[in-house]
């Protein structure tokens, strides 16, 4: 009975020890696969999320000033409008 129980033990040791060495096996060939699509993705000029977020923020704060400003030249038109009895100059004649 003793020499079964150390080739049960031996066996055991054995399944553990190949268990151990397919999760390392799997975790290493995971690594190497992400590895691998970072540097495809990296080639195909895709931005990451936070480079975006702030060229969203970028364009949303243009966009604000653009409109600002554009009520602010429709409020000195206007008021320029009302004012002026002259045509204004020309740009391509400067007079």
């Amino acid at each position: 009975m003793q020499a079964d129980n150390k080739i049960f033990d031996d066996f055991a040791k054995f399944i553990n020890g190949a268990a151990g060495t397919l999760a390392g096996v799997g975790r290493e060939a995971e690594a190497g696969a992400r590895s691998r699509a970072r540097e495809w993705i990296g080639g195909l000029d895709f931005v990451s999320r936070d480079e975006f977020e702030v060229v969203k923020a970028m364009a949303t704060a243009a966009r604000d000033e653009a409109d600002a400003l554009r009520a602010r030249l429709d409020a000195l038109e206007a008021k320029s409008a009302g004012t002026t009895t002259t045509p204004p100059s020309s740009p391509a004649t400067g007079v």
